[in-house]
């Protein structure tokens, strides 16, 4: 049975997914909404390589930057239970480049656990479009409230600054 719901798992993936001919899945949210007017970060696509307790994540984020008052300042992986398990800072805006992806790591998560990636603005705090799952069955995009692990906030490493 394990067997049958994992070739579900990696099919249902697959096919909401794009996926590329190694079996591997790069998740993408397709039809991404236009994020103008709202004040917050979405994560809209997360590619991730290497191997378990040593992954590197391309985070693509969409994000509202008018300029260092208001960008996103950050991506994070975090775990179910609200832990920070990785946090890549971003260092100037990017008004011009939407959306932009960053890679990061590594990151020292099994294959197995599930976590989620989320964006942050230094301005409105954290997106509630992020991914969710784990290496071996996929992530997908789900929506959760911009308050979960909100403690995270203040957490090091922060930014010290923003270039542009």
């Amino acid at each position: 049975m394990k067997i049958q719901n994992s070739l579900f798992i990696f099919f249902f993936s697959c096919f909401s997914l794009a996926c590329d001919g190694s079996g591997s899945a790069t998740e993408s949210a397709p039809g991404t909404e236009d994020n103008s007017g709202n004040d917050l970060a979405v994560v809209s696509a997360v590619s991730i390589s290497g191997e378990p307790g040593n992954y590197s994540f391309s985070v693509t984020v969409e994000s509202p930057d008018t300029g260092c008052n208001q960008y996103a300042d950050w991506w994070e992986v975090i775990s179910l239970e609200g832990d920070l398990l990785y946090r890549r800072i971003l260092t100037h805006s990017h008004v011009d480049e939407q959306p932009f992806t960053r890679s990061g790591g590594p990151v020292a998560v099994s294959s197995d656990r599930e976590i989620t990636i989320r964006a942050h603005m230094n301005s409105s705090g954290y997106g509630e479009q992020v991914f969710t799952g784990s290496v071996d069955q996929g992530l997908l995009q789900q929506t959760i409230s911009s308050s979960f692990a909100g403690q995270l906030e203040i957490v090091d490493p922060l930014p010290t600054g923003c270039a542009f």
